[in-house]
């Protein structure tokens, strides 16, 4: 026969205290308040990828138009609004980029544009997007500048006197930054 200790051992309930559970959720709530910031950082870092990219694909597909016909292909900005936080649409048939031969992969989340200079042997391409919601637009731009080194104005609106090197970069030391 069982003695009364057994039987009480044994109708025990076993499971977590409450102070257990909230040590738990006070350390899931540390870990959250961590990670999340650098997800969100992570996440703009990627969008801001599409960017760069993108433009290096234009500056490309410029190089080749102007070498096989001796100037370079003006565009108006594509997706005409500047998009927000979200993917848009890039309408390449009803954009000046059908003509140069260029399109992004898919959705985006940049307006791209060219400007040319009046003899169309100097370009601007440059991007920009609101892409963390916050009312302030960030751009990126390469400029392939004049033979006397002069910038050509931007087709979406980067600030092209920030512009330096050769290389896509942000188009002041604001954009291409989050507030994170």
């Amino acid at each position: 026969m069982r003695n009364q200790s057994e039987i009480r051992e044994n109708t025990r309930r076993r499971g977590f205290s409450i102070i257990e559970i909230m040590i738990a959720m006070a350390i899931i709530g540390v870990l959250s308040t961590i990670a999340i910031p650098k997800y969100m950082v992570y996440q703009l870092k990627t969008k801001s990828a599409e960017a760069k990219t993108n433009l290096g694909g234009i500056r490309t597909s410029q190089e080749a138009y102007f070498s096989e016909y001796g100037v370079f292909l003006a565009a108006n900005p594509e997706p005409a609004l500047i998009p927000g936080s979200s993917r848009t649409d890039f309408d390449r048939v009803g954009s000046d980029f059908q003509g140069l031969g260029w399109q992004p992969e898919g959705n985006v989340y940049f307006s791209y544009g060219v400007g040319v200079d009046a003899d169309a042997t100097a370009y601007t391409a440059d991007a920009g997007a609101d892409i963390d919601a916050d009312g302030v637009v960030q751009f990126w731009a390469y400029a392939k500048p004049e033979g006397g080194g002069a910038l050509v104005p931007a087709a979406v609106g980067c600030n092209v006197g920030a512009i330096t090197g050769n290389d896509v970069v942000p188009c002041d030391p604001a954009a291409g930054q989050s507030i994170f």
